[in-house]
């Protein structure tokens, strides 16, 4: 259980920051980056939410807290004969693919790229899934420092995929597709 009585600290006064073990890190380190990447990835999710709120949102919903317990994961490091920490599971990730799967094959076949837009919905999709993929290179950069859990950059993997394929479901044949140099 999480309880937050006293929001404002003053401990990051100083350009610092605690990860969840309590060690005490610049607020530009990489692991930061990554927590603040997974942050707006959630915050444009919960702005989907409010021009979708059919049958995805319960999907949308789990996501946003699915990003939760992946910062939980990833402001504590990885340690060797360490406590249990909450991480990612595997499991989180196929329950997006077999959503994923879902989702599409619903959809006609697509012959083109597609344009960000389409409704509002699917433009929040768009943005959704483009931080989400800020995201996923944060956590790509952080694995290339320290160890972390490869649970985490396959989650953000197949979210924007799902974000994607979310985007064109409720664009409902409204997707804008590219026409290669129509604008020469």
């Amino acid at each position: 259980m999480v309880r937050l009585d006293v929001i404002t600290t003053r401990g990051g006064d100083s350009g610092e920051t605690s990860l969840g073990d309590g060690t005490r890190v610049r607020k530009d380190h990489a692991r930061i980056e990554v927590l603040g990447a997974l942050d707006e990835a959630n915050a444009a999710i919960g702005l989907l939410r409010l021009y979708d709120t059919g049958p995805h949102d319960a999907a949308l919903a789990r996501i946003q807290n699915d990003l939760f317990d992946l910062g939980a994961d990833l402001c504590v490091p990885l340690e060797e004969g360490g406590r249990e920490r909450l991480r990612v599971t595997a499991a989180q990730c196929a329950r997006l693919d077999a959503e994923i799967e879902a989702m599409n094959g619903a959809l006609p076949p697509l012959t083109s790229f597609v344009l960000p837009g389409g409704t509002a919905a699917g433009a929040h999709a768009h943005l959704a899934r483009t931080l989400a993929r800020r995201a996923e290179r944060a956590v790509v950069t952080l694995a290339a420092e320290e160890a972390v859990n490869p649970e985490a950059v396959r989650y953000l993997n197949r979210l924007s995929d799902h974000l994607f394929v979310l985007s064109r479901a409720v664009n409902a044949g409204r997707d804008v597709l590219w026409v290669p140099g129509a604008s020469r």
